[in-house]
């Protein structure tokens, strides 16, 4: 499981790359929607679980939640950066096997 900090900075990331506005739209032959849209969407996913997990912590602070609903936030907080971080990784190495292809 990451760290506080690590997860803290990865959302702060997330955040900072949501509002500066993704760009979004259709694939250029109308097959179904483009991979920047699909990214966009998981980026929004993950956001929402970072906020969630944000407002539980709040309220536990408050002494509105209970621990067991902070630590199921948290932990999908976590699964979803951990995931989000994996596919990133993926295509990353992608494009490098890609960018390795003798032409």
């Amino acid at each position: 499981m990451a760290s506080p900090t690590v997860a803290a900075n990865a959302y702060a990331s997330l955040v900072r790359m949501m509002d500066s506005g993704a760009a979004g739209g259709k694939a250029p032959s109308g097959d179904g929607p483009a991979f920047s849209a699909v990214l966009k969407d998981v980026l929004g996913g993950v956001r929402e679980a970072g906020r969630a997990s944000d407002a539980q912590t709040v309220a536990m602070a408050t002494g509105k939640a209970n621990l067991m609903d902070v630590v199921t936030a948290v932990a999908d907080t976590d699964v979803a950066v951990s995931t989000l971080v994996s596919v990133r990784d993926r295509v990353i190495q992608s494009y490098e096997d890609i960018m390795r292809m003798p032409i």
